[in-house]
């Protein structure tokens, strides 16, 4: 796949305070990228550099292949930040005309149109956008940042201040943008449940410095410890829990209940697990791998970085 952002060794120094220290990572072509990290970490220094806002003190930023200060790196993007940008007293149609004007758009209707529906916003195209929930015009504004087709979407707290219903809503124009369109995403949130929904890999950031980047998933079973889950009928008995305690290759660390919990040593097989329960008179429920949640990642890298 195509490297859409392409991040080398970037900093940003403003005075003599370091904004960004050698920043690297690349967001490919059908990526929803999600950019994690807490206040003054990083993100917006990142994401203004990223639409050609601030110039890099040192390093190499592109989008496409085109260094992020020039306009033919700008005409792939679109942007959705903290204020939609919106117009209240133009419809939605007039809003995305009005947009579609400057990114000098010769036949813009079909394409306004088409993006009306992908936003589910096309019945209330000619209402005016001071009437618009703050989950309809977060719709709205992801529509006109695509008017132009950009190939690349840089979205910064698209679902803030959005109701629950309203969020569902606004996270499923982005996959639609994602998947349908075909659209790399580079999303920053501190929602972490968003983006464990829909972002297939991400970065963390803190005090400048890239500390986590990868695939969501990789890094989930990287940094579950490899635990197991085994449900059983019933709870199992004192004798017993000891007897498999003492087996050390399981690994079994807890019983909650029903639960069993083990981290098996490198060797030793879910099933070999499973039928040793069997052989044991211990029926079985389910079986599950555990993987960390992303809060769990987030945490848990924050607390290595934290000065002592």
């Amino acid at each position: 796949m195509r490297d859409i952002i392409r991040l080398e060794g970037i900093s940003k120094q403003l005075g003599k305070r370091e904004i960004l220290r050698d920043v690297s990572f690349t967001v490919k072509q059908g990526d929803v990228f999600g950019y994690l990290g807490p206040n003054g970490a990083g993100k917006t220094t990142t994401i203004r550099i990223l639409l050609g806002l601030l110039q890099l003190t040192s390093g190499k930023a592109t989008i496409l292949g085109e260094d992020v200060s020039r306009d033919e790196a700008r005409r792939k993007v679109g942007f959705v930040l903290e204020s939609d940008g919106l117009y209240d007293n133009k419809t939605a149609e007039e809003n995305l005309w009005y947009y579609a004007r400057i990114y000098g758009m010769a036949k813009p209707a079909e394409r306004i149109d088409g993006i009306l529906n992908l936003v589910e916003l096309r019945d209330r195209a000619k209402d005016k956008v001071g009437t618009y929930s703050k989950g309809m015009r977060q719709r709205l504004a992801l529509a006109r940042a695509m008017t132009h087709n950009p190939e690349l979407l840089v979205l910064d707290e698209p679902t803030a201040g959005v109701d629950p219903s309203g969020q569902i809503e606004v996270r499923e124009v982005i996959l639609n943008m994602a998947y349908k369109e075909g659209r790399a995403i580079f999303l920053s949130s501190h929602n972490l449940d968003e983006v464990q929904r829909i972002c297939n890999r991400i970065a963390l950031i803190d005090r400048g410095e890239i500390k986590l980047y990868g695939e969501l998933e990789q890094l989930q079973r990287e940094m579950s410890g490899n635990e197991v889950e085994i449900e059983t009928t019933e709870a199992i008995a004192e004798p017993l829990f000891a007897e498999l305690k003492s087996l050390s290759p399981l690994g079994l660390r807890d019983r909650k209940d029903k639960v069993l919990t083990f981290v098996p040593q490198e060797g030793v097989r879910i099933p070999d697990i499973v039928s040793l329960l069997v052989r044991q008179g211990v029926e079985i429920e389910g079986v599950s791998k555990k993987e960390a949640s992303l809060e769990e990642i987030y945490s848990a890298i924050l607390k290595e970085v934290e000065p002592s």
